[in-house]
């Protein structure tokens, strides 16, 4: 493991470009292949989430790297969700009682393109576009290329192969058709896919509808959401079932029943949305997926990282964040004393894996709240306490959403498990008459009191868990 051995970095990706800039900082030599054109020098086109949240856990990579001053102006602060009800009426619910925390809405065009400035402006990294990886020697640690440019195919050998390529991965599938080694794999399907649109700016450049929150229409079985772009538009997704309901992406296949479809569910929204049907028929409808598998690496030749390793579905705005964190995460390895990369690679996985899986389950999980629960009552209730809570008393509470998006130094197991325990708590105490919310959220001393009770109650439901996994061991 020194710094002449070469690193080879499938996919320039969000991640693979964050990657290939923290080795490169470290003084490893790095090449970086990717199948797609420069994203700086064409126009990658819309309908693949043109925009993401951004938080905490992505901060703190940037900041690893030293540029989290270039990625500030790129990021517009989402305060809460915008819920937008069946008649228009709107409710800001915030995403924390603490003041600075929020999430932000930036461009995957944009922070891929820093990334790859940054990258490349070290004389020890190279990253060549065009280049399709067709399949991975991990035995004998060479890639398999095709350059788009001339139509010839090529090998190239290094030290290290590390695979940033994606749900899609070259190098994951290597491995799942190589049958050297046992590799499990487990791809996961929602009904629902999604279908992105647009609201385009004001003819000023101006936003339409409020701009700093993450709009959300939820409808129980499917929903549209809205995020904000620094010109003043806003990426709009519809999440649906392929084929279930009155209404479904198999059967919107008239411009007729797309226009009912949404003046009868997403009315406000609808008349933002004059270009509705263009971004309807032009742009593809996606499935949403999880992506899970072990080993991630094989020996010490080649390592799967980011969205290869644990693909997830976007509901809990963790993918990138995600990514970005496994680079954190494996960096910190770096600084230990392993003789070789197989031993870093294994205590990497053993590590990463539990807090990749928690995030994929509590993604999933993230949906069905976002369709439905938020505009359930006894849901508002435990929403209403947690942020007085966080308000109140900002060091001795996080509600779950909180755990997971601004307390980037907890793992997100840990922040599943105490999330999860603090929600039951409090729903369960809600349910029962246990606590009795005063008309005021304010109130000091009762708020005190009533946290000291969810405490003891979550610890009481942590100590369950912890028996209950024991005597399953």
């Amino acid at each position: 493991m020194n710094k002449n051995q070469t690193i080879q970095i499938i996919g320039a990706g969000l991640c693979g470009s964050l990657l290939a800039l923290r080795l490169g900082q470290r003084g490893f030599k790095v090449e970086v292949f990717e199948k797609r054109p420069d994203l700086r020098k064409v126009d990658i086109s819309a309908g693949r989430s043109i925009n993401l949240a951004f938080s905490n856990r992505g901060i703190k990579a940037m900041n690893l790297v030293g540029i989290q001053h270039k990625v500030e102006p790129l990021c517009i602060p989402m305060h809460g969700r915008m819920l937008h009800d069946i008649e228009g009426n709107t409710l800001l619910s915030p995403y924390s009682g603490k003041e600075n925390e929020y999430i932000n809405s930036i461009s995957r065009t944009d922070l891929n393109a820093l990334l790859l400035d940054e990258a490349e402006a070290l004389n020890n990294v190279t990253i060549h576009f065009n280049h399709k990886c067709t399949s991975v020697d991990f035995e004998n640690n060479k890639s398999h290329f095709y350059k788009y440019e001339d139509k010839t195919e090529f090998s190239k050998p290094a030290d290290v192969i590390i695979g940033t390529d994606g749900a899609g991965s070259v190098l994951r599938k290597s491995y799942y058709l190589g049958k050297k080694f046992l590799f499990s794999f487990s791809q996961d399907y929602l009904t629902h896919g999604y279908k992105e649109l647009s609201i385009l700016p004001t003819e000023n450049g101006g936003f339409k509808t409020f701009k700093n929150a993450l709009h959300i229409w939820g409808r129980d079985s499917f929903m549209l959401i809205a995020l904000p772009n620094l010109d003043g538009s806003f990426t709009v997704t519809l999440f649906l079932i392929y084929e279930d309901g009155e209404y479904n992406f198999n059967n919107l296949t008239t411009p007729e029943r797309v226009t009912a479809f949404f003046s009868t569910y997403f009315k406000d929204a609808l008349e933002l949305m004059p270009n509705l049907l263009d971004d309807f028929f032009k742009n593809p409808t996606s499935p949403l997926g999880t992506v899970k598998c072990s080993p991630w690496h094989y020996k010490g030749n080649t390592l799967l990282l980011g969205d290869a390793a644990h693909a997830i579905v976007p509901f809990y705005g963790q993918g990138m964040n995600a990514s970005f964190e496994d680079v954190t995460e494996f960096d910190k390895l770096l600084d230990e004393n392993f003789t070789d990369w197989e031993s870093l690679f294994k205590a990497f996985e053993t590590g990463r894996k539990k807090d990749t899986d928690a995030i994929a389950d509590l993604a999933i999980d993230n949906f069905h709240e976002m369709k439905g629960h938020v505009n359930n009552a006894i849901f508002r209730e435990k929403r209403n306490l947690e942020m007085a809570f966080e308000k109140t008393f900002p060091e001795a509470y996080a509600s779950k959403y909180g755990l997971v998006t601004f307390n980037e130094n907890i793992g997100y197991r840990e922040a599943m498990l105490r999330g999860r325990a603090q929600d039951k708590a409090i729903l369960n105490m809600l349910t029962d008459g246990d606590i009795e919310t005063p008309l005021k959220l304010d109130n000091k001393t009762w708020l005190e009191h009533t946290l000291k009770q969810v405490q003891a109650e979550t610890e009481h439901i942590l100590e369950e868990d912890r028996i209950a996994k024991n005597m399953h061991h």
